[in-house]
C-alpha cells in the first residue's frame, strides 16, 4: 500500500484552509488553489470569500447551465426540500403541519432511515427521568458553553440557543409521530458517567426503538407516512441540480433531473426552498481540497451510496459561504491489516470494537494518548503517529472490562443507566470479532510477544509498553497519560487480542453559514431569501472536531433546525 505523504505546503492547498485551519492543526444525495504563502501568484489573486481561498476551486465550479430547451417538465409548490433524510423529514412534515403544499425531492429510490440518536436538551422524556437521574440534568449555559469550547470559538451561539431552546419539543414532536401506531417507542439515555472528568459526558440523547418485526417498518418509513397522511409529496431517483433565483437574488425553485430518463424538471417553490443533502463525504475532491488532514487517517469502509455535496454547491452558487474549516464526525472504527496503515486511498472493514479505551500503541509499540479521550482526540493524536495508524490490544475479560468503562454513546455496549438499550449490546461482539479475526484483521495470541509479531510491531517495545501498563493499572494511576483508574483496567488474562485501528468517516459537518432563520448568509452576512439549509448542508456549529461526549448532537440540531426550517417557510415568517 502506498502512504499518501502531506508536505506543509500541500496542507496548506485546501480551499478551506485559513490561518484559523492551520492553527487547528497545531493544537446523502483536483483540489482548489488556496493560499500558499510561498506562491506570488497566489498572494496577487483576488479573494473569495465564499470559499476562504483565492480562487473558486475545481470541487465548486460554476452552476450547469440547463437550456430551456432541455426542462421538459414543470411543477410547482410552495415549499421543495431537497433531501428526505435526517433534516429533510421534519421539514417536510413541517412545512405540511404548517399549510404549504410540499414536495420532497431525493436522489434515492425510497426513504433512506435517519440517524437515530437524537440530541437535545429538555425533552419530556430527559426531565421525567432527571428525576431519578439528577446527574443527567442539563444546564444549558453550561453545556452551550463547553460546546462553544469544542469549537475553538467558531460556533455561533445564536445557533447553539436554537437548539437548546427547540430541541426538546423537536424530540416530544417526533415521539408522538412515531409511537401512534405503536411500531416505536422512544427512549432517552441516561447517563453521564465520571461528572469530574474534564471532558465530561452529557446525556442529551434519544432514540428510537423498534417494537415490530415487519421489515418495512423503519424510523423512516414511519415518517414518511406520516407526512403523506398531512399532504406532502415526495419524488424519489431525482437529483438537484441548481437552485433558481429571480432579478432580486431570492431563490424561487430547483432545477432537477430525474434519474431514470435524464429529463430536466423544474420545480417553482412560491415559499422556499430547503436543502438538506447531507454533506460531501462522498465527495473525494471535496474532501482533499477542505480537510487533507483526515484522509491520511481515513480507511475506506465500503457501505454504499454516499453524498457528494450537491445541496452545499447549490447555496453557494446562490452567494452563500463556506465555514472556515473543513470537519468531519471521525470514530476509530476502521480495521485494517497488520500489512497496512490508513490512507483514503485504502479499504478496511467495520471495526466497532475499536472505540473501547483498551490499550492503545502505535506501530512503535508505544503509547500516544490517553486512550479514554473522545473518539476524535484519540484520531487526531494518531494523525501524528507513523502510518497514521494504531493497534488496539485487549484480552480475553473484555466482557467484564467494557462494562466498567461504562461508555457513553453509540460505542456503548451495555443498557444505559435507566435501562434503555445501548446501539450494540456486547452479545454482538463475539460474533463480529470472530469474522474480523477469520478475515485477517484481528490478531490473537497466547503471549504479548507473539501478538506483537502478528501486528508488525516491536516486540520489544510492546512487551515493556505492556508491563508498564499493567503497572498503572495495578497502581491506579497512569503517569504518562493521566487515564482514569476507571478505565485504567489491566491486561492479564491470555489469549491476547489486537488489530490495527484508523478512522472511519461518518459524516461531514462543515457547511454553509447560515442565520437563525436557517437562511444562508451571503458575504455581506445577509440572508438568502427563499433559501435554507439545514443538517450537513449548513454550518455554523462545528470546528475540527466533533464534540462525541454531547451524545446525538448532529443528528439533533439537524433534525431541530429542519423542524424549524420547514415552519419558516411555510409560514413565511422569515
Amino acid at each position: 500500500m502506498t502512504q499518501t505523504n502531506f508536505s506543509r505546503r500541500s496542507f496548506l492547498k485546501g480551499a478551506g484552509i485559513t490561518a484559523i485551519g492551520a492553527a487547528a492543526m497545531g493544537a446523502l444525495s483536483g483540489c482548489g488553489n488556496g493560499v500558499q504563502a510561498a506562491n506570488a501568484e497566489s498572494a496577487s489573486a483576488s479573494f473569495d470569500v465564499r470559499t476562504q481561498g483565492t480562487t473558486t476551486p475545481s470541487w465548486l465550479g460554476e452552476a450547469p447551465d440547463v437550456a430551456e430547451s432541455d426542462i421538459t417538465e414543470t411543477l410547482d409548490y410552495d415549499v421543495v426540500v431537497v433531501g428526505c433524510r435526517t433534516g429533510g423529514l421534519p421539514a417536510i412534515i413541517s412545512a405540511a403541519e404548517n399549510g404549504a403544499r410540499v414536495l420532497g425531492v431525493d436522489q434515492q429510490p425510497s426513504v433512506q432511515a435517519p440517524r437515530e440518536d437524537i440530541g437535545a436538551i429538555n425533552s419530556r422524556l430527559q426531565q421525567e427521568g432527571a428525576a431519578a437521574h439528577p446527574d443527567c440534568a442539563i444546564d444549558k449555559d453550561v453545556a452551550l458553553d463547553d460546546l462553544m469550547r469544542y469549537s475553538n470559538g467558531v460556533a455561533d451561539r445564536r445557533l447553539l440557543n436554537v437548539w437548546a431552546d427547540e430541541s426538546g419539543a423537536l424530540v416530544d414532536w417526533i415521539t408522538d409521530i412515531i409511537t401512534r401506531n405503536g411500531h416505536y417507542k422512544m427512549n432517552w439515555e441516561a447517563g453521564v458517567g465520571n461528572t469530574d472528568l474534564p471532558e465530561r459526558a452529557w446525556a442529551t440523547s434519544h432514540s428510537p426503538e423498534k417494537l415490530v418485526d415487519d421489515k418495512s417498518i423503519t424510523f423512516g418509513t414511519e415518517l414518511k407516512e406520516y407526512a403523506e397522511e398531512i399532504g406532502a409529496e415526495f419524488r424519489w431517483n431525482t437529483s438537484l441540480i441548481k437552485c433558481e433565483q429571480n432579478e432580486e437574488g431570492r431563490v424561487t425553485g430547483v432545477i432537477c433531473r430525474d434519474d431514470n430518463d435524464k429529463h430536466y424538471i423544474r420545480i417553482n417553490a412560491s415559499h422556499g426552498v430547503i436543502l438538506s443533502t447531507g454533506g460531501y463525504a462522498a465527495n473525494t475532491e471535496m474532501l482533499e481540497a477542505r480537510q487533507p488532514w483526515n484522509q491520511q487517517i481515513r480507511i475506506n469502509i465500503p457501505m454504499g451510496g454516499g453524498n457528494s455535496g450537491d445541496g452545499i454547491r447549490a447555496a453557494m452558487w446562490c452567494g452563500a459561504h463556506m465555514d472556515p474549516v473543513g470537519t468531519s464526525v471521525l470514530f476509530n472504527r476502521a480495521a485494517v491489516k497488520p500489512s497496512e496503515t490508513a490512507g483514503s486511498d485504502v479499504k478496511g472493514s467495520m471495526f466497532w470494537f475499536g472505540e473501547q479505551p483498551f490499550l492503545k500503541v502505535n506501530l512503535k509499540g508505544e503509547r500516544f494518548t490517553n486512550e479514554a479521550l473522545p473518539y476524535g482526540y484519540v484520531l487526531h493524536a494518531a494523525m501524528m503517529q507513523p502510518g497514521s495508524t494504531y493497534v488496539d490490544i485487549w484480552d480475553s475479560n473484555y466482557f467484564a472490562d467494557t462494562k466498567a468503562f461504562d461508555e457513553h454513546g453509540c460505542c456503548r455496549l451495555y443498557p444505559w443507566d435507566n435501562g434503555a438499550p445501548s446501539n450494540k449490546d456486547i452479545s454482538e461482539m463475539p460474533a463480529a470479532l470472530q469474522k474480523l479475526e477469520d478475515n485477517g484483521y484481528v490478531q490473537r495470541a497466547d503471549t504479548i510477544e507473539e501478538l506483537a509479531e502478528k501486528l508488525d510491531v516491536p516486540a520489544d517495545t510492546l512487551k515493556a509498553t505492556w508491563e508498564n501498563y499493567n503497572a498503572y493499572a495495578k497502581a491506579g494511576h497512569d503517569p504518562e497519560f493521566n487515564k482514569e483508574p476507571q478505565r485504567l483496567i489491566a491486561l492479564d488474562q491470555p489469549p491476547y487480542f489486537g488489530c490495527r485501528t484508523g478512522c472511519w468517516f461518518l459524516a461531514t459537518i462543515d457547511g454553509v453559514r447560515i442565520d437563525t432563520n436557517m437562511h444562508p448568509i451571503d458575504d455581506n452576512g445577509d440572508p438568502i431569501q427563499g433559501l435554507y439549509t439545514v443538517g450537513n448542508d449548513s454550518g455554523g456549529i462545528f470546528c475540527f472536531t466533533y464534540p462525541s461526549l454531547f451524545v446525538g448532537f448532529a443528528c439533533g440540531r439537524t433534525m431541530t433546525f429542519g423542524r424549524r426550517a420547514g415552519r419558516l417557510a411555510a409560514t413565511m415568517e422569515a
